[in-house]
């Protein structure tokens, strides 16, 4: 299990990661949505290019971010019965909708978009605005966005079977106190 925990560990570093570039993608979004406003009313000049590049970085920071909020634990979710369960009690609840729903989700979304993905790169799909960009960048964050959520669902697995084994000091997002 100390090898699991380690493995976690590693995985809960790379989706850290993942979630400075969203954090990096949305400041340059933010820097690039005023130069576009600007240019726009003051110099009378702008392009479809500004306005793509914006949604493209949106979908790049809610996609690569994902994983870092999953291990937050900062979904949002119905709590009606959950909050008031035990930790062990919330763990075989959350052991449960990793096996029967999330893990399933991620790997139908995996299975979807891997495949669109490479049909668009392959083709070199652009945008159909003139003035646009190439579309299968954006594309290709479907399935590296999936793919860390799942690795991250894996972390939160084997964290919640710590938990039941009673292994070590296992901190989870739900057992902190609220800051």
């Amino acid at each position: 299990m100390i090898a699991l925990l380690s493995f976690s560990r590693a995985i809960d570093r790379i989706s850290h990661v993942a979630a400075i570039v969203a954090a990096i993608l949305a400041f340059v979004s933010c820097f690039i949505s005023a130069a576009n406003a600007l240019s726009r009313y003051l110099l009378d000049a702008s392009s479809n290019a500004w306005l793509e590049i914006q949604w493209q970085m949106f979908a790049g920071i809610f996609l690569l971010g994902a994983a870092w909020v999953l291990k937050l634990n900062e979904h949002v979710r119905v709590d009606l019965i959950y909050g008031s369960l035990s930790p062990r009690s919330r763990a075989k609840v959350d052991i449960f909708g990793f096996l029967f729903f999330f893990f399933p989700f991620c790997l139908v979304m995996l299975d979807m978009t891997i495949p669109w993905f490479l049909r668009s790169f392959w083709s070199g799909e652009g945008s159909a605005n003139a003035g646009g960009l190439p579309v299968w960048p954006v594309k290709g964050l479907l399935p590296i966005g999936f793919g860390l959520l799942a690795l991250q669902g894996v972390s939160e697995l084997i964290k919640r079977l710590a938990v039941l084994r009673g292994t070590g000091e296992v901190e989870l997002s739900y057992e902190r106190p609220l800051q």
